[in-house]
């Protein structure tokens, strides 16, 4: 499902949407560090913060994100990911501290805390890719 073009717009340190169901059925959209782990996305959260208390109620999500680039029709470039997360209580510091030196640099040190709390890590299954890029219409 993740083609060579969509592991590359994933993982070029652009900031990812999630996008969960609150308990009423209206969407909750966050801004966040977004990683790749085999065939699944995966965001780190150190608490139990509203998107992760929506996943484990209802797992449907769906993740967009600009690329940076610009298409060969002259439209910037966007991914939009949709599937099914799963909560990996634990990981988060260490997933954050790789996610850290592909957003901020190397040699960084995230989160800028000792002892962070182990926190829970969202492996996002997808479903469905969409958005104008390579991706575009199964391509890519």
């Amino acid at each position: 499902m993740l083609s060579d073009s969509v592991r590359v717009a994933l993982t070029a340190g652009r900031l990812a949407h999630p996008v969960t169901l609150n308990a009423d059925g209206s969407p909750q959209v966050s801004c966040v560090w977004v990683g790749v782990d085999g065939d699944e996305l995966v965001t780190a959260h150190l608490g139990a913060y509203q998107k992760v208390r929506n996943v484990s109620r209802d797992p449907r999500v769906a993740v967009s994100l600009e690329t940076g680039n610009i298409g060969p029709g002259g439209l910037p470039e966007y991914l939009v990911v949709y599937g099914r997360a799963r909560i990996v209580e634990g990981g988060a510091p260490e997933l954050l501290q790789h996610l850290a030196e592909v957003y901020i640099g190397p040699n960084v040190k995230f989160p800028p805390m000792d002892n962070p709390p182990p926190g829970f890590v969202l492996h996002i299954t997808p479903d469905r890719i969409s958005g104008h890029g390579a991706w575009h219409g199964g391509a890519g």
